[in-house]
């Protein structure tokens, strides 16, 4: 796994495969960002062109239009005026005259050049053809245009595919001429050209003669250029120049240096101390660099062009095609942010993209060839390791989490850092390749120790027992969770009896047909766990949360049960079992207990106790349905009768008790009066008046004498009323007993 991926990184599949997945990825996790405010577009398309009058053709304006906006954008405070058009051609003399006129009083306009390239043939003195070579030239624009303009520099993109990702900042294959947004941060940094040429000397020792002095800022667009080639090689043989200068820089600012001057500084260290190629940090869809149309700027004003925009200072202004509508706009390129319409940056969006790189000095910095391979083989290698090795329960979870915490690690560094770590390789090809051939080496040598395993219990245990013994994974731990959801516990009254006057056969048989009635009961309404044990039966309605419990089927259940022990007696003449319910809501763990090999299924938790209490205070009360008020919320329109506040035996708290009398079109006439008397002897209870409340419970008694609640609170009445507590809360009943 570890060569798989190092090998693959290396090969050309492998790059385009990186770039076109793993950094587009990247850029879309990271989604857009703001670019840099000294950088803006003023886009021409058909629009600007019918705002003007113009033809729809740019080629076919007026260059004496150029001008204008030239002068306007001087006006306006623009630092750097950058043409991404091309002025080879000329047109009327006149219009290219004035073009050049103000393209020379703005002292800041750069214009681009075309590179043009080609194989030629290498002849041996014979004129015999022995190989071929790849040749560039530069061909600039017009001569006057030329002559007045600040800098000269070409623009190509390199394409992977159909693809751009990158830029170059300056162009090895046409004598290392700087491209057009290395010329543009040159210009716009002449501010601190005295500063950057003493940094220079501080740190060499020595002083290019060919430069010019500082008193004299690179008048001239040939002077740029060749004071730009000798400050790249300056810096290409001095690898640690760089270092020097930004650290040159860092304690300036420290002493004063101003923030914009920093800056500046530290992007011409960036710019000559970087690669000739760098990879593109785009800041969003298009659009993102701010876009304004070139009518807005001629005119001075446009309705859908905020007026703050129209303010240049300090800016470094690209002047090309653009159009944020048209999918077919010419100059285009695809990139990662080529938006849902299908509309592509246009190149002048990119060449602004660059500049804000380089003034920003952050460009996509990528992983060197040292750092991916040996990532991607210890990355494999421990993949690979990991699974083969480990469990696959274990394995495949921690492999799936090591490659979430890789790809959250790149993801950080390429927000955070503008560093591309290989993300596509590692996760869609290492990943992927060593879960499965992880997996299916386990695979194999698992199925060859089940044979062994299955032959060597075959020893010992008949053939079919064996099969099922080996071929049957059991991990009763795996089912093991704390659920949310309502117990219910439920007792068979006179159980020891029976235990003494029957067989322990035919007392088996009797437990089989009472808990069979029970389980039918429960089944009916759709119980998740039933647990018999003995004589008692508890079992659970499970849910994801409080909301979506199904209360109202517990309750309903209940009352099933006490049917069904009801139907079970009249089958069986001289039979007396009496039906106690409890039920309450909580959360409960649900699983394997036991120990010593043996394991059972149980539901355990305060949940499942306090049912179990609530069942026994059935006996006290003589009722057969008791659930806790959580229980009973949201249950619908059964008949519910609220019994008071009882601190169980055992819990730290008291616990709303209320009973289930029964369903809505069951419950009687008479079930309705005593809810409705009851409720008002609790209120007088709880209110402490101790007279009222026992007249009330009495008479309730006397016209209901089955009503045992009443019975029960009658004579706590009397209690209370004759020597009243001294401490606590005389109304919360306090049971010292399981029921």
């Amino acid at each position: 796994m570890g060569l798989c991926g190092a090998l693959f990184a290396l090969t050309p599949i492998g790059i385009a495969f990186e770039t076109h997945v793993g950094l587009a990825t990247l850029f879309r996790v990271r989604g857009a960002i703001a670019p840099p405010p000294e950088v803006a577009v003023v886009a021409i398309n058909d629009r600007a062109a019918a705002a003007l009058g113009l033809p729809p053709l740019a080629r076919d304006w007026r260059r004496s239009v150029h001008g204008r906006l030239v002068e306007n954008l001087v006006r306006r405070g623009a630092a750097v005026i950058v043409f991404d058009i091309d002025f080879r051609r000329p047109k009327e003399p006149p219009d290219d005259l004035a073009f050049a006129r103000a393209v020379a009083a703005a002292d800041r306009v750069v214009l681009v050049e075309t590179l043009t390239g080609r194989r030629q043939p290498v002849l041996d003195r014979e004129g015999h053809q022995t190989g071929t070579v790849w040749m560039e030239q530069l061909l600039p624009p017009l001569p006057v245009l030329a002559a007045a303009a600040k800098g000269l520099a070409p623009f190509p993109l390199p394409k992977v595919e159909t693809d751009v990702f990158g830029f170059w900042a300056f162009k090895p294959t046409a004598n290392d001429a700087g491209t057009l947004p290395a010329v543009a941060l040159q210009l716009f940094s002449r501010d601190v050209y005295p500063r950057w040429l003493a940094m220079q000397e501080t740190a060499t020792g020595e002083r290019a003669n060919a430069l010019p002095s500082p008193a004299h800022p690179l008048w001239h667009a040939t002077e740029v250029r060749e004071a730009m080639r000798t400050w790249r090689k300056a810096f290409r043989d001095r690898p640690g120049l760089r270092y020097a200068v930004a650290s040159s820089a860092e304690a300036a600012r420290s002493q004063g240096l101003r923030p914009a001057d920093y800056q500046r500084l530290r992007a011409l260290a960036g710019l000559y101390g970087g690669s000739d190629h760098r990879y593109l940090n785009f800041y969003g869809p298009p659009g993102t660099i701010p876009t304004i149309p070139y009518n807005a700027v001629i005119t001075g004003s446009d309705p859908n062009v905020d007026p703050a925009l129209l303010d240049f200072s300090g800016k470094v202004v690209f002047v090309g095609f653009s159009d944020l509508l048209d999918p077919g706009q010419p100059d285009r390129f695809s990139t990662v942010f080529t938006d849902e319409n299908g509309v592509d940056l246009s190149g002048v969006e990119i060449a602004a993209t660059a500049f804000a790189n380089l003034l920003t000095d952050r460009p996509i910095e990528p992983a060197d060839g040292v750092v991916t391979v040996s990532l991607l083989f210890l990355f494999g290698f421990a993949l690979g390791a990991g699974v083969y090795l480990g469990a696959a329960i274990v394995a495949v979870p921690l492999a799936l989490a090591a490659g979430g915490a890789y790809a959250y690690s790149a993801h950080w560094l390429f927000a955070a850092h503008d560093y591309w770590l290989p993300l596509a390789t590692p996760l869609l090809i290492q990943l992927p390749i060593a879960l499965f051939v992880g997996l299916l080496a386990q695979y194999l040598l698992e199925r060859r120790r089940h044979r062994r395993v299955s032959r060597a219990v075959s020893y010992y245990l008949p053939e079919r027992v064996a099969r099922e013994l080996t071929e049957t994974e059991i991990d009763p731990t795996a089912l093991n969770k704390v659920v949310y959801g309502i117990c219910l516990a439920t007792d068979m009254s006179g159980f020891t009896g029976l235990s003494q006057t029957l067989s322990p056969t035919g007392l088996a048989d009797f437990m089989n047909a009472y808990f069979e009635t029970l389980a039918r009961a429960l089944k009916q309404h759709h119980v998740d766990v039933t647990e018999f044990h003995a004589d008692t039966v508890m079992c659970a309605w499970t849910a994801a949360d409080a909301a979506t419990l199904q209360r109202r089927n517990a309750l309903l259940a209940a009352l099933a049960v006490v049917r069904a022990v009801a139907g079970f007696n009249a089958a069986r003449p001289g039979l007396g079992l009496n039906a106690r319910v409890g039920l309450d809501e909580g959360h409960f763990f649900l699983g394997h207990t036991g120990g010593g090999g043996r394991m059972g299924y149980s539901i355990l938790g305060d949940c499942a106790n306090t049912a179990a209490r609530l069942e026994g205070l059935n006996k006290i009360l003589g009722t057969h349905v008791l659930a806790s008020e959580a229980a009973v919320a949201g249950a619908g329109d059964l008949l519910l009768r609220p019994l008071g506040r009882f601190l169980l035996l055992g819990k730290d708290g008291p616990t709303a008790v209320v009973e289930a009398m029964a369903e809505p079109d069951t419950a009687t006439s008479a079930q309705r009066e005593v809810c409705r008397r009851f409720a008002q002897a609790l209120e007088a209870f709880h209110g402490q008046q101790w007279a009222r409340a026992l007249e009330l419970f009495d008479r309730l008694s006397l016209d209901h004498p089955d009503d045992g609640p009443s019975r029960f609170y009658a004579d706590r009445c009397r209690t209370w009323g004759n020597r009243p507590p001294q401490a606590g809360d005389p109304t919360i009943i306090v049971m010292t007993s399981k029921g």
